[in-house]
């Protein structure tokens, strides 16, 4: 009886296997050997997955090296894809535990070209043809341009993260005037309304150019843009909790860290049918601080009032928080 492989056989096995598509087209004989493992014990399918995204982050801690190119980034001179690709082996991998959130949709394969939306609370991931992934936030709308020469995403409004896989086409993300360049990284780009353009660049590089700007600006990882509607662009390093809390909605939650309560209650709006409403303005400036659900305002307004000393009712679709007399 053969012996059943150890994790860390199949572990340096996967890591074998992402290297050697790395480095470029399987012969037909590898390709089918490399279906044949990966058909084979199911932790293979886990631990390609752990290997790509290794792989993945070592590339992007060298993607802007002392060598960096703005235009051959630009132009995104990479060779021609092999057969068996990064890409599929996502695919082949499958996305479960990408996201584990009570108010996601399912997630669902957009076409090369189209238009979606999510609606109030909703948050849904969609996959794109070439492998790459956008989450959307709730109240958001993007449209997908895909064709030979190019991936385009344009951001019409709300907040969505792009997971971008390697390919012979740039990607593009066109919000407004402003568009952002990629070739394989990880960022959150936020678009609400007259509030500044918001990019948040998780892993990898993305370069940033705006109508009226001189040059292409480089975005690296750990970073933050916050666009100015006039002024000098001046992208700021990220600590890992602003990530938690920023990207908190992915997990259908929303974190806050010393903002004031009228600011707390209006995230809330963004997510729900049920406002909360402040009337007292000492209250309304109060800190708030914590992770709750993105769904439950009135949860929410029941814990910041036991905090507080405040008092909380609820009517209809409002919860009114107060102090000193009974709410009116």
């Amino acid at each position: 009886m053969a012996e059943r492989e150890t994790s860390r056989d199949i572990d340096e096995k996967a890591a074998d296997w992402v290297a050697r598509l790395d480095r470029g087209r399987l012969s037909g004989e590898e390709s089918e050997a490399f279906e044949t493992w990966l058909r084979g014990d199911p932790r293979r399918r886990g631990a390609l997955l752990r290997a790509n995204a290794v792989s993945m982050l070592s590339e992007s801690a060298q993607a802007l090296g002392p060598d960096f190119d703005p235009q051959r980034f630009a132009d995104f001179a990479t060779p021609a894809r092999p057969r068996v690709s990064r890409r599929k082996v996502l695919a082949w991998a499958g996305t479960g535990g990408l996201v584990a959130a009570s108010i996601v949709a399912l997630g669902i394969s957009l076409p090369a070209s189209g238009a979606i939306a999510t609606g109030l609370g909703e948050v849904r991931l969609l996959t794109l043809d070439d492998g790459s992934t956008v989450m959307l936030n709730t109240q958001t709308r993007v449209r997908v341009r895909y064709d030979s020469g190019e991936r385009r995403i344009e951001l019409l409004e709300g907040e969505a993260y792009f997971t971008i896989v390697r390919d012979h086409r740039p990607f593009l993300v066109d919000i407004g005037e402003a568009r952002l360049h990629a070739t394989q990284a990880t960022f959150r780009v936020r678009k609400l309304g007259e509030a500044p353009v918001d990019i948040l660049v998780d892993r990898g590089g993305v370069l940033f150019g705006a109508a009226g700007t001189q040059a292409p600006m480089v975005l690296q990882a750990n970073t933050r843009l916050v666009v100015p509607p006039r002024g000098a662009l001046s992208p700021q390093p990220v600590t890992p909790d602003l990530f938690a809390r920023e990207l908190a909605w992915r997990d259908g939650k929303i974190a806050f860290e010393g903002d004031r309560l009228d600011q707390a209650a209006a995230q809330f709006a963004r997510y729900s049918n049920t406002r909360i409403e402040i009337r007292d303005p000492e209250l309304a400036n109060e800190p708030v601080t914590g992770l709750f659900s993105a769904s439950d305002p009135a949860g929410f307004g029941r814990a910041v009032a036991g905090i507080f000393g405040a008092r909380v009712e609820q009517r209809d679709n409002v919860v009114i928080l107060s102090r000193g007399s009974e709410p009116g």
